[in-house]
C-alpha cells in the first residue's frame, strides 16, 4: 500500500512542498529512504523507528520504502520525521489519514516519541499558505511562529500518541492561538549616552532618516562604536512585512524561539574583522545565510574596517548596490535578501592617532598612505556619508556641556522624514530615499540653477563619479525631507558634499 503525506522544504530561505510517498511492500524486511536525502534524513530511519514502538504501535516487518518528492531536489534536516512516521503508520492502517488531504506535517522526533522543534519554521508555513495547505501539525514549540503565516490552521504537537488521538477523533488537539506580542522589547543603548560629537551625529540622524551607508573615521575612543551601536535605536520600527522577511531568514538560522519567534526590532550585526568572506555572505554546501542576510532590513557594523580582509569587503558591493545575495553552488544559486544600512568605523592610521591633537602619532606618511589603501575606490564610492570623529575635549567629557540629545526625539524626526518618503514613493516604490533608482532621482531630485552652479563646481574639484553623483542627490533629499522641504536648495546639497570621502581617503 502506498500513502502520501505532504509536507514541506527548505531551498535558501524559500519553503517548498515536499510528499513523503510511503510504500509498503512484501519482501525481506528493509528501510530505504530515497530522494536525494542528506545523512540527517537518513538518519530518520531509526528516530522512526523507535518512536513508533515508544508510541505503543507496531512497527511493519516488511519492505518499507520512502520517497522525498521532488526527488531532484536535496533534502535537508530532520523536518521529514513526522510525514515519514505519519505514512508509514497510515500505509499500514495503524492510523487514519483520508481526512487530512489539505493538512501538512513538519517535526522531528525523539525516540521516546517527543517532537523537538525544526529550524525554518516560518519560510515552511507561508510555502504551505500559498499552496493551498490549511492546517499544519508542528512541535509545539514551533507553533507560536508557525501562527505567523496568516491563514493557516496551526495544530500544535507534543507527543506522537497525542497526535494519533487527534487523528482517530479521541482528543482533538486545539489550534495554537495566533501569537501577539505582549510588550514591544526595551530598545536599549540611548543617544543620551553621547557626550559631545553633534556633528557626528547629526550624520548618522541624517543616514536613519534615508537609509544611507556611513563611514566614521577618528581615534581610538573618540565614541564611534558608541554610536554605531546606538544607531538602531533611531531607526523606524519595522513593518510587519520587513518583520516578516528578517524573521524568514533568522528561522532558517534557528535563532528564533517559541518566547520570541518573530524579529521586532531592526537587526544589528557586528561581526568580527577576522570574519571570511563565505561567513559575510553566506554559503556551505548547502548554501546558508550569511551577516549581510541577517543584517536585511537593519545594521551592518564593521569596526576597524581597514582590518577586514580585502576579499570580504569587495564581495560587500554587490549587496549594497542590488540589496541581495546570489550564492551559486553544485547544487544550484540560491538568492538571500541582503538590504541593510552599512556603518562603518576606522582609525586614521594604523596606531589610530594620525592628527590627533597630542602629537602622539608615530606612523609615517607612506604607512598612513599603506593603511588607507586597504579600502578601494568603488567601496568607497558606494558610502553616502563619511565623517570625521574627533577626540573630546575635558568639558564635553566631564559633563560640563548642555544635556545630550536622546534617541526618542532623533526617532521622531526620523520617523517624520520617513513618513514623506513613504506618501511620496507609495507602497510599491523604494522604502526609503538611498534606495531611489535613476527615475525617482530624475523626478524627486531636481535642481535649480544654483545648486546646479554649486554641483559642477563640486563635481570635477572632487573628482565625482557618477555613483558619488547620484549619491549626494540622495543625501540632500534626506537633509530637505528632514528640514520639511518639498525641493532641494543650496545649504541641503552643500551639506550633502560636507560628507564625501575626504581628501587623504579617496588618495
Amino acid at each position: 500500500m502506498v500513502c502520501n503525506v505532504i509536507s514541506l522544504g527548505l531551498y535558501g530561505v524559500t519553503g517548498y512542498p515536499v510528499t513523503a510517498e510511503c510504500a509498503l511492500s512484501g519482501g525481506l524486511p528493509a528501510f530505504d529512504v530515497v530522494g536525494l536525502p542528506d545523512a540527517a534524513v537518513k538518519e530518520a530511519r531509526e528516530r522512526v523507528r523507535s518512536a513508533i514502538r515508544s508510541s505503543g504501535f507496531d512497527f511493519p516487518v516488511s519492505r518499507i520504502t520512502i520517497n522525498l518528492a521532488p526527488a531532484d531536489r536535496r533534502k535537508a534536516g530532520t523536518v521529514y520525521d513526522l510525514p515519514i512516521l505519519v505514512g508509514i503508520l497510515a500505509a499500514g492502517g495503524q492510523l487514519p489519514l483520508k481526512q487530512e488531504r489539505d493538512s501538512a506535517f513538519l517535526g522531528e522526533l525523539s525516540l521516546d516519541g517527543r517532537l523537538r522543534p525544526v529550524s525554518g519554521i516560518l519560510p515552511m508555513a507561508l510555502a504551505a499558505g500559498r499552496g493551498g495547505i490549511k492546517r499544519l501539525f508542528v512541535p509545539a514549540d514551533n507553533a507560536p511562529e508557525a501562527t505567523l503565516a496568516d491563514g493557516l490552521e496551526v495544530i500544535p504537537v507534543r507527543t506522537v500518541e497525542e497526535l494519533a488521538t487527534h487523528l482517530t477523533g479521541e482528543t482533538p488537539i486545539s489550534p495554537a492561538p495566533v501569537w501577539q506580542e505582549v510588550q514591544a522589547p526595551a530598545r536599549g543603548l540611548d543617544f543620551s549616552d553621547v557626550k559631545g560629537q553633534e556633528h557626528t551625529k547629526r550624520a548618522l540622524e541624517i543616514a536613519a532618516a534615508g537609509g544611507h551607508h556611513v563611514l566614521m573615521s577618528g581615534s581610538p575612543g573618540s565614541g564611534k562604536s558608541m554610536m554605531a551601536k546606538r544607531l538602531p535605536s533611531i531607526l523606524p520600527d519595522l513593518t510587519r512585512a520587513e518583520a516578516l522577511a528578517c524573521t524568514e531568514i533568522y528561522s532558517v538560522m534557528g535563532l528564533t524561539t517559541k518566547e520570541h519567534p518573530m524579529v521586532r526590532r531592526r537587526p544589528f550585526r557586528a561581526p568580527h574583522h577576522t570574519i571570511s568572506a563565505a561567513g559575510m555572505t553566506g554559503g556551505g554546501s548547502t548554501p546558508r545565510p550569511g551577516e549581510i542576510s541577517l543584517a536585511h532590513n537593519g545594521v551592518l557594523f564593521l569596526d576597524e574596517l581597514p582590518e577586514f580582509h580585502s576579499d570580504v569587503l569587495e564581495v560587500l558591493r554587490q549587496p549594497l548596490e542590488d540589496g541581495q545575495t546570489q550564492i551559486s553552488r553544485v547544487s544550484g544559486s540560491v538568492t538571500y535578501p541582503s538590504r541593510f544600512m552599512l556603518v562603518c568605523a576606522m582609525n586614521p592610521c594604523r596606531c589610530g592617532w594620525y592628527g590627533h591633537p597630542s602629537g602622539r602619532c608615530t606612523c609615517t606618511e607612506q604607512s598612513v598612505r599603506r593603511y588607507l589603501s586597504r579600502l578601494s575606490g568603488p567601496m568607497l564610492d558606494r558610502i553616502d556619508i563619511c565623517v570625521d570623529v574627533p577626540a573630546l575635549d575635558y568639558d564635553e567629557l566631564s559633563g560640563a556641556s548642555a544635556p545630550a540629545e536622546t534617541s526618542e526625539a532623533i526617532r521622531a524626526r526620523v520617523n517624520a522624514a520617513r513618513a514623506v518618503q513613504t506618501a511620496r514613493y507609495g507602497p510599491d516604490g523604494p522604502a526609503c530615499n538611498a534606495q531611489m533608482g535613476p527615475k525617482e532621482l530624475r523626478v524627486y531630485c531636481k535642481l535649480d540653477q544654483p545648486c546646479q552652479q554649486l554641483i559642477r563646481g563640486a563635481y570635477d574639484r572632487l573628482g565625482l563619479t557618477a555613483r558619488g553623483y547620484d549619491r549626494i542627490l540622495r543625501v540632500a533629499r534626506t537633509i530637505a525631507d528632514l528640514d520639511g522641504e518639498e525641493d532641494i536648495a543650496v545649504h541641503h546639497l552643500a551639506e550633502a558634499l560636507q560628507y564625501r570621502p575626504p581628501e587623504h581617503l579617496r588618495a
